[in-house]
């Protein structure tokens, strides 16, 4: 992905909406209806009611409560989303649940529990090794309803294990009726599409039929459908005109491609050839943020902005970066804060309300935050320092 010069505004607090008077922040604007272009055939838009930019909350509020649980989505609700996001796997009798993975072993009691002792064992997905493990689709949604929900990353967000225990494993239907009462979008994403496939579970006819029974299956329905791979969001452009929003990840590749010997990376997708042959079947991308600010890493040092989010935006494409995270442990060096040396600096906050404030003012559609509040203070900041008109 070009590169292009590194503004100093991008990481301090000045000169702050220059971007959104460049090319890419005006693409961005005339796209917050999705008007004329392909997406505003099939969704409800891709930005919040303001037209600013929408804030997704990445599994809910996994900051401050275990994710992909009723908890977690309604504090990310009352905290200002303007979407929620469940990861949809299957169980074993095919219904959908919001789990990360479909390995449910740290993320639930299932180890404390002996009657499940016998289900535990390794399963290689998508070129990765789960190990002498638990998985949901060896269990049926009443087994599964009998365990609890467990903090994902104790060592990072030891505060959540206070938690560990309260909560069950919420149902796709469950999400949906949450975000339906509060009147807030719902980002759906599949996991692992060819995987399951291989298992008998196809995401299509159960995801659509259940959206179409919550109407929630017309244009300007808030929802999103979000997958890594591409087959799946293919031939789900052909069922519905609900948007999709490709996902890029920072390395690798799609696992269809991989499966079907397509030599295809992410990298490939994000070339201008690529971000046009998405567009022929997506309405946006959902990119991992270091490729729209190179070297946004843990721990490294940032790098310059691509042209990502200009290309994107030029193909007609919403770009959704994910994913942003307030502990040191997760963000770049550039916005670490705090002594080193201290046994609690990678759970310390860092100073993510920067890093927030330059991917708005890169002119990105919306973004993934494992703490909406912060996202949603940072854009209301933001974008109340545009001159008027």
């Amino acid at each position: 992905m070009p590169q292009m010069s590194r503004r100093s505004m991008l990481v301090g607090s000045g000169a702050a909406l220059v971007a959104l008077r460049a090319p890419g922040g005006a693409a961005a604007a005339q796209r917050s209806g999705r008007g004329g272009d392909r997406g505003g055939g099939h969704g409800g838009g891709g930005r919040d009611k303001s037209g600013l930019p929408i804030v997704i909350g990445h599994r809910g509020s996994p900051a401050y409560r275990p994710e992909h649980t009723i908890a977690s989505y309604t504090l990310a609700i009352e905290m200002g989303a303007d979407y929620i996001e469940p990861d949809l796997c299957f169980t074993k009798d095919g219904q959908l649940v919001a789990r990360h993975e479909p390995d449910i072993g740290a993320t639930t009691d299932v180890a404390d529990r002996p009657e499940f002792a016998a289900r535990r064992k390794t399963v290689t997905i998508d070129g990765t090794v789960f190990a002498d493990t638990w998985f949901t689709f060896d269990f049926t949604l009443a087994e599964l309803k009998t365990l609890r929900a467990k903090e994902r990353l104790p060592l990072v967000r030891p505060q959540n294990t206070a938690l560990d225990g309260l909560f069950e494993i919420p149902t796709f239907q469950e999400v949906i009726d949450l975000a339906k009462a509060n009147d807030v979008g719902i980002y759906s994403e599949t996991k692992h599409p060819t995987f399951f496939e291989s298992r008998g579970f196809s995401f299509d006819a159960p995801l659509l039929s259940t959206l179409a029974r919550n109407g929630l299956d017309q244009r300007d329905a808030k929802v999103f459908i979000q997958s890594f791979e591409v087959t799946n969001l293919q031939r789900l452009r052909r069922q519905t005109r609900l948007p999709l929003i490709q996902l890029i990840d920072s390395s690798g590749a799609p696992a269809d491609f991989v499966a079907h010997g397509d030599p295809r990376t992410y990298d490939d997708l994000v070339t201008p050839r690529g971000l046009a042959a998405i567009a022929r079947y997506a309405d946006g991308i959902g990119p991992d943020k270091g490729r729209i600010v190179a070297g946004n890493s843990a721990g490294t040092a940032l790098g310059q902005p691509t042209t990502l989010v200009d290309d994107a935006h030029g193909a007609g494409l919403l770009v959704h970066p994910f994913t942003f995270r307030p502990e040191n442990n997760f963000l770049a060096s550039d916005f670490r804060v705090g002594n080193p040396s201290s046994p609690e600096y990678l759970h310390a906050r860092g100073d993510q309300p920067r890093e927030l404030a330059m991917y708005y003012e890169l002119g990105v559609d919306g973004l993934f935050a494992d703490n909406p509040d912060t996202a949603v203070a940072v854009r209301e900041k933001t974008f109340s320092r545009a001159p008027a008109d």
